[in-house]
């Protein structure tokens, strides 16, 4: 769907409107390659062989934890044009998952009818933030990638889950595990 900002059409953000990206809880994240093409290596025998930008993709992930406050990094895989991990953001440096129950739309608009929280948030996105985090990860990506002369492109967007609880936390961890092993059957799979 896409929406008027200044009198100019743009497309309306994905993320959660009654949900600040700041607060204390555990993401699940999925960053596509641009036209999910194959950059980032071959699955051989369930294993990921990384090409030189999966190399990067998978450095950079790590080095999220050096360059951001409050961030835990759980499960993470690097596949063949996307890669699969989980933030989590915490005020406190204890590990655990936190969970936090988002308000409905009819109750947000019940409480407060001013903006929704991702409505202030299209302007700024804040720091700290997921949406922070992830453009900065696939920035440094990129720009190393293009100083290599490794051509490389991200997708423009990417996928975020808030993750609610254990259970959730244990499924979507053992799906990241199993992934390279399940590549035969992915829908990104040629």
């Amino acid at each position: 769907m896409t929406d008027k900002y200044n009198d100019r059409y743009r497309i309306s953000s994905i993320r959660l409107q009654n949900w600040n990206y700041s607060w204390d809880a555990a993401y699940f994240i999925t960053i596509c390659t641009q036209n999910r093409k194959h950059f980032f290596g071959n699955i051989v025998d369930n294993y990921i062989e990384l090409s030189p930008a999966g190399v990067l993709a998978n450095l950079f992930w790590y080095e999220i934890r050096n360059h951001t406050k409050n961030v835990e990094l759980g499960e993470f895989v690097v596949m063949p044009n996307h890669i699969h991990g989980v933030i989590n953001l915490t005020s406190s440096t204890v590990s655990t998952v936190k969970t936090r129950h988002a308000l409905s739309p009819h109750q947000q608009h019940a409480l407060s009818p001013q903006k929704t929280i991702g409505q202030k948030r299209y302007q700024n996105q804040g720091k700290n933030t997921v949406s922070s985090i992830i453009g900065s990860y696939k920035s440094a990506v990129t720009k190393q990638a293009h100083c290599m002369g490794i051509d490389f492109a991200w997708q423009s967007r990417f996928y975020d889950h808030i993750i609610r609880d254990e259970k959730s936390y244990d499924r979507i961890k053992k799906y990241i595990i199993e992934n390279p092993m399940k590549w035969d059957n992915n829908k990104c799979y040629p």
